[in-house]
């Protein structure tokens, strides 16, 4: 007599996917191309592809920004080295997961600019 036993991964599934033209323009992160902004239960994935790579990938939670060339940071930590210490904690987290089809955050003052243009 034979048991077969079956199991299987059980990967998360986005609640939502949006391609979009996305441009961050900081003093310390320079990134323009299409990506896809991701809405999972409990973070939001933002990836940017040049030529079909991924060159930048954030999964941004609540209280943290992952980045996959390091390891999670406190949102507010994130802000303090790439943004401005001055910025919301949840401001990449607000911006990524609004609604509106076109986003254009720009603050001249600490040479920030990031536009974001959903398909």
């Amino acid at each position: 007599m034979f048991v077969l036993f079956i199991s299987g991964c059980s990967f998360s599934q986005p609640k939502i996917v949006s391609s979009a033209t996305i441009l961050i323009k900081t003093p310390k992160l320079k990134f323009y191309d299409k990506g896809f902004i991701s809405k999972y239960s409990n973070y939001t994935e933002v990836q940017i592809l040049s030529a079909g790579t991924a060159v930048l990938k954030l999964k941004i939670y609540e209280d943290r920004i992952c980045r996959d060339t390091f390891e999670c940071q406190a949102s507010r930590v994130f802000n303090e080295e790439y943004l401005n210490r001055n910025y919301d904690e949840n401001f990449l987290k607000n911006l990524f997961e609004s609604d509106k089809k076109e986003i254009i955050h720009r603050d001249k003052e600490n040479g920030i600019l990031i536009k974001i243009k959903k398909d």
